[in-house]
Parts: C-alpha cells; sequence; structure tokens
C-alpha cells in the first residue's frame, strides 16, 4: 500500500460555529463521519469538492466530528475504514486511469464496504464506474459493479441540461421520512412532494447513455430533462447504500435534505435524530434549481 493511502485531508472537530449563530448540538452516539473522496485531483470536474464541503459543514454545525481523506491511484482502499465514500466525474482519459485502478487496487475494499453499508456514491463519471462497463470508442473500460448498470457511447448529442427528479427514500431507521413534512425549518420541506416522495434537482451533461439491469432499480424517476439515457424515464441507480446519479452541479449544495440523507445513512442513525438546521438559503437554492429545470 502506499504510504500516501487514506491519506487525511481535513479533520473536524464538529467545533466550529454555524453561520446563524446557533446552538452546536449533536445526535446522540454520533460521529465523527468517515469520509473517504477516490481520486479527488482526477474525477472533479464539476464542482464535486461542493459536495465534500457541504458533507463537512452540515456535520460542524450539529457539533458531529467530521474526517475527510483521499484514496488515489495506486492505493489500495480499507472498506472498513470509512463510512462513506465518494467519485466525483473527470474526463474521458482520468477516467480510464481511474477505472482500471479501481479495479486493480480499490475493488474489494468498495465491495466490503458496501456490504456492510457503508455509504458510495458516485456522480456522472463516477456513477459509470460503479456499475459493470462503460463502452467509448470501441473499447470496454471496467467498472467495479457494485451497480447493475451498463454505460455505452452512442452517437448523438451529448444529454445536457438542468434537470429534477422523484425520488422515493427512506430513512435509516427503514421507515418513510414523514418527519420532513412537519419540519419546516429543514431543508426537506421544499423538496417534499408527500407519500415519502422528494424532488432533487441539479445539472446533467454526460454523453454515454447508461442502461439499467433488470432487477437494477433507479434512483428516481425524471420530472424534467433527460436521465440515465433520454428515453426510459429512469435517472441514476441505487442498491441499498450504494447510488449514483448524472445530477451535478454540484448535487448538495442544490439539495440539502439529501446531503442529510446521507450523513444518516453513512452513520446508521434515524434522520430525525440530525439537529434541524435555519435553512433558509438552502431552501432558496433548492427552489431555484426546481426553477430551472422547470418544476
Amino acid at each position: 500500500m502506499s504510504e500516501r493511502a487514506g491519506r487525511q485531508l481535513h479533520a473536524g472537530d464538529g467545533a466550529e460555529p454555524r453561520a446563524d449563530g446557533g446552538p452546536l448540538r449533536a445526535a446522540a452516539g454520533a460521529g465523527p463521519l468517515r469520509v473517504c473522496a477516490l481520486y479527488p485531483d482526477l474525477m472533479n470536474i464539476y464542482a464535486d469538492r461542493g459536495n465534500l464541503i457541504v458533507l463537512e459543514r452540515r456535520c460542524a454545525w450539529r457539533g458531529i466530528g467530521f474526517q475527510l481523506s483521499a484514496s488515489g491511484l495506486g492505493e489500495e482502499l480499507d472498506g472498513d475504514a470509512y463510512d462513506l465514500l465518494y467519485i466525483g466525474g473527470g474526463q474521458d482519459r482520468d477516467q480510464r486511469l481511474c477505472a482500471h485502478d479501481l479495479i486493480d487496487t480499490k475493488r474489494a475494499g468498495l465491495h466490503a464496504a458496501a456490504a456492510r453499508g457503508a455509504v458510495v456514491l458516485g456522480v456522472c463519471g463516477g456513477y459509470q464506474l460503479l456499475g459493470h462497463s462503460y463502452t467509448l470508442d470501441a473499447q470496454e473500460i471496467p467498472g467495479v459493479g457494485l451497480l447493475d448498470v451498463r454505460t455505452v457511447r452512442e452517437p448523438g448529442p451529448r444529454l445536457i441540461g438542468n434537470v429534477a427528479i422523484e425520488v422515493q427514500l427512506k430513512d435509516a431507521a427503514g421507515k418513510s421520512p414523514a418527519w420532513a413534512d412537519a419540519q419546516a425549518e429543514n431543508g426537506l420541506k421544499g423538496a417534499a412532494l408527500g407519500g415519502g416522495r422528494y424532488v432533487l434537482a441539479g445539472f446533467e451533461n454526460h454523453g454515454g447513455r447508461t442502461y439499467l439491469g433488470a432487477q437494477q432499480q433507479p434512483l428516481g424517476r425524471v420530472l424534467r430533462g433527460h436521465g440515465n439515457d433520454g428515453r426510459s424515464g429512469a435517472e441514476g441507480a441505487r442498491a441499498g447504500n450504494v447510488i449514483g446519479t448524472y445530477l451535478h452541479g454540484p448535487l448538495l449544495p442544490k439539495n440539502v435534505w439529501f446531503a442529510d440523507w446521507l450523513i444518516a445513512r453513512a452513520l446508521a442513525i434515524d434522520v430525525s435524530e440530525l439537529a434541524a438546521l435555519d435553512d433558509a438559503l438552502e431552501r432558496q437554492t433548492h427552489a431555484s434549481a426546481c426553477h430551472a429545470a422547470g418544476v
């Protein structure tokens, strides 16, 4: 293993003040949240760093510790060391490099992490690498196979534009997050459709068309935009705590309710255990993203 493997980029003790001056409150027994960014120097062309910043801030404002590490080319991945693993998007050349390295040095660790319930989030190119393969220019780029999806670069225009999808998620306790509808002060209120359904909004820009296996569930249903392939009406994919999506812009600043859901899943707590934050600005950001998508 490289001496730099799992190198820590930042560690927060949760003691930093909230922007609104409110009290810090941590969920009982929660944290620290241990996060690993995969290839942050190569798979980071769509402001993916913003997703990590949102996770860190929302933990810090609640008094939850946060530890961010990186795993790059040639570095083995310890499947027991992290609660949440993140991989963003990259150029085709960099994606090829990372794909082969994932197989050689990180596949076993990623599968071990997913098997014990760690959250694995892939955005855009990262989503493609979580599947079985990405066929590009007659070359099949291997994926780690955490999601039953295959991506093909087909003739036709890139799928670009603002996008909104409907998702139905359950919190860490396995119940529909009805608490969201009753908490106007948190970031979920503006995203709620009722019945446990919520809206994710963002921006998509991908040339590949991603196709789901027969039993693979999508992350959500397209309300506006293209989604996985521009035809099926499906966007992203989810298997347990493994999630892939084409939504960036970046994703989590536009959907802080989803960031909180990921934090809770990673810490194995109920989302209702997370202290409510003053998310007035975040709700405006989400509303703006939905408006841009036509929702």
